[in-house]
């Protein structure tokens, strides 16, 4: 198994990336913290990795809000005793909509959980890690971290941000036993994008008919990427980003 013996924490673990991830982190071995706001839907990840033996512990937080990132870390730490890898999927988006579309308040929103929750987070592991010398931060990306037409205008932003993050995590972090590593999906069957690939949504269409395969990519495919990299077979990959999107950001 790639990940037995680790503890791993996966935001945003309700649905879609998330829980692929969680329930391929515990299939290879992982103990798993799973997060996330809807507690029925955490409810469903967490029963679907104990219906495959697994380990995992369910935390509801905000990891936009300190004060639930250091309850969270707390709780990780007394029940498990540490935190080996930590999967920041948390993220939300506004649609498709250009600058002038997006609202103020959209625009902090989306900030605050895709860039600010992964500063908290990590800032609260940091420490523990550094002193144990040793730790994986997996922060899941997009290959809108790398071109832009692929969401709105704000998401975008973010997730180039998420990518000049990791880099600089890495660069300080390395010579301690940390390792960043962005993930870059591009078009992914969750639910978060389903509900435009439903309607037909034209930039939707846009991006499955400029995938060279001609279809998108499951959620089972990250995750078993990301196992991969989160595991030790991985551990000569630090602050890069890594893609997965069927070949659609070379068009």
């Amino acid at each position: 198994m790639l990940l037995q013996g680790k503890v791993a924490l996966i935001t945003g673990a309700g649905s879609g990336l998330g829980r692929a991830q969680a329930i391929e982190y515990a299939k290879e071995g992982a103990k798993v913290i799973v997060n996330g706001l809807n507690e029925e839907r955490l409810a469903e990840t967490e029963k679907l990795i104990k219906d495959n033996n697994g380990t995992v512990l369910s935390i509801s937080a905000d990891v936009s809000k300190k004060e639930d990132v250091q309850m969270m870390i707390n709780k990780a730490l007394e029940e498990f005793g540490t935190v080996d890898i930590c999967v920041n999927n948390a993220a939300i988006l506004a649609d498709f909509k250009a600058s002038l579309d997006i609202a103020e308040e959209e625009w902090d929103k989306i900030m605050a959980v895709n860039v600010k929750g992964i500063y908290l987070l990590t800032n609260e592991l940091l420490p523990h890690m550094l002193e144990k010398g040793q730790g994986t931060f997996i922060n899941v990306a997009s290959i809108g971290g790398t071109i832009a037409g692929v969401g709105d205008a704000a998401y975008i932003t973010s997730k180039h941000a998420v990518l000049g993050y990791t880099k600089q995590l890495a660069f300080n972090y390395a010579k301690d036993g940390i390792r960043a590593v962005s993930l870059c999906p591009g078009l992914i069957d969750t639910p978060m994008v389903r509900y435009a690939i439903n309607e037909e949504h034209p930039a939707v269409v846009r991006q499955i008919a400029s995938i060279p395969s001609g279809h998108i990519g499951s959620s089972e495919d990250v995750a078993q990427f990301s196992a991969y990299l989160a595991s030790d077979k991985a551990k000569h990959i630090n602050g890069v980003e890594l893609k997965i999107d069927g070949g659609q950001s070379i068009g």
